[in-house]
């Protein structure tokens, strides 16, 4: 499929300019139909029964697993559906055997579910280091590997920043973390929907993923897990091999993180999101981004009054472009963006207000951000209405 015939599969986009992608994607109709396949057709619980419905909904949703694993190239590990990538760096927190002493390094780009968890376990004697970007937004290696110590057990950041559209080295902060003995987790809620990505070549120990993000539905994401060592946040029903009245026996793989029903219809739904991104190619859709987000950081840095934050180097980030207007807070810019031209855009901290403290801006930024329905003239259209509330404002 090439990438400009797919905007019919997203009839949102007929009656506005949606640029607000990297809080959650648009959803084709083909994923749609996907789902409702399932709640019309065959839709029965997974894993249990023996009546064919339960057969057709468990071999549909095992394969639907399958799939997801294999868009992001977990071939060879563990992939246990999740409800989203919180839950999932959750699983991880709440799921090592802690010992006090221990220490984390993550850094100041991460969104505050990459954050918050590791700053909890300073209740259980957990030290956090926390690397900070310079000034501008980007990442030493260096700093990150002087903060990693003999005692560092996990290493945790984001693949791509969803505030700066910053795209992290994550292959050679696993090289780094290999020698010196931690365990990676990375981030992949922001890279999994717009670049190849390839976690078993990474290198990282966990990784995790959202669906909604990636064309898929709301609820559904993934953590992919090098071993699958991690204890299980919840047991029950469908995550066990046996159980007596004296105890129980986890089962194996990812089923025993999947205790209770999981989301049959949303993991469907997502392997749909997943073939369809296939069928354009993950290339296409990184290169299609690419030229919008040079358009739009060339478009906006030169007005008078708009200040681009972050890198400005298309190979270097995602098609995230955050900026600030002289004078106006980020709602109100949103604001007038959405009711002069039906823009929408995100606007505030991004649930990252340590970064925005660090970067000087307590308000937080604007926030557009592009994915395969965007097109050319919606990017020139966004400008233009920015430079006439620029204008206004000066």
């Amino acid at each position: 499929m090439k990438i400009e015939d797919c905007r019919a599969d997203f009839p949102i986009t007929r009656d506005l300019i949606y640029l607000d992608s990297a809080a959650t994607s648009l959803t084709p109709t083909p994923v749609v139909e996907a789902m409702v396949e399932y709640d019309l057709r065959y839709r029965a619980n997974v894993g249990r029964g023996v009546h064919r419905l339960a057969a057709v909904a468990t071999h549909r949703y095992r394969d639907a697993r399958d799939a997801i694993k294999s868009f992001v190239g977990g071939d060879g590990g563990t992939l246990a559906v999740t409800r989203n990538t919180t839950e999932a760096i959750g699983m991880v927190a709440a799921g090592l055997a802690w010992q006090k002493g221990d220490r984390v390094v993550t850094t100041l780009l991460e969104h505050h579910s990459n954050l918050l968890p590791w700053l909890r376990l300073r209740e259980r004697g957990v030290a956090v280091d926390i690397v900070r970007p310079d000034a501008g937004g980007s990442l030493d290696l260096a700093d990150l590997e002087a903060a990693i110590r003999d005692d560092t057990r996990l290493v945790a950041v984001t693949h791509a920043s969803n505030v700066l559209g910053t795209v992290l080295p994550v292959h050679e902060i696993a090289g780094i973390c290999r020698d010196r003995g931690a365990r990676l987790l990375v981030d992949g809620a922001q890279s999994v929907p717009h670049i190849p990505v390839d976690v078993a070549g990474i290198g990282c120990d966990y990784f995790c993923f959202s669906g909604h993000k990636m064309l898929g539905p709301t609820g559904t994401g993934g953590i992919w897990m090098r071993r699958p060592d991690l204890e299980p946040l919840f047991v029950g029903g469908g995550s066990i091999e046996s159980a007596t009245a004296d105890g129980y026996t986890l089962a194996r793989g990812e089923e025993r993180y999947e205790a209770g029903t999981p989301p049959i219809a949303g993991t469907i739904g997502l392997a749909r999101a997943a073939a369809y991104l296939r069928e354009i190619g993950m290339g296409a859709v990184r290169r299609h981004e690419e030229r919008l987000a040079i358009r739009l950081i060339d478009g906006l840095a030169a007005l008078d009054g708009v200040t681009v934050v972050g890198a400005d180097t298309p190979g270097d980030r995602i098609g995230v472009v955050s900026f600030a207007v002289e004078g106006m807070h980020p709602h109100e810019v949103a604001q007038v963006l959405d009711e002069a031209s039906a823009v929408l855009v995100r606007s505030g901290h991004h649930c990252c207000q340590p970064l925005m403290e660090h970067l000087g801006l307590p308000d937080g930024t604007v926030r557009a951000s592009t994915y395969i329905y965007t097109t050319r003239d919606e990017i020139e259209t966004m400008i233009a209405t920015v430079e006439e509330l620029s204008r206004r404002v000066i």
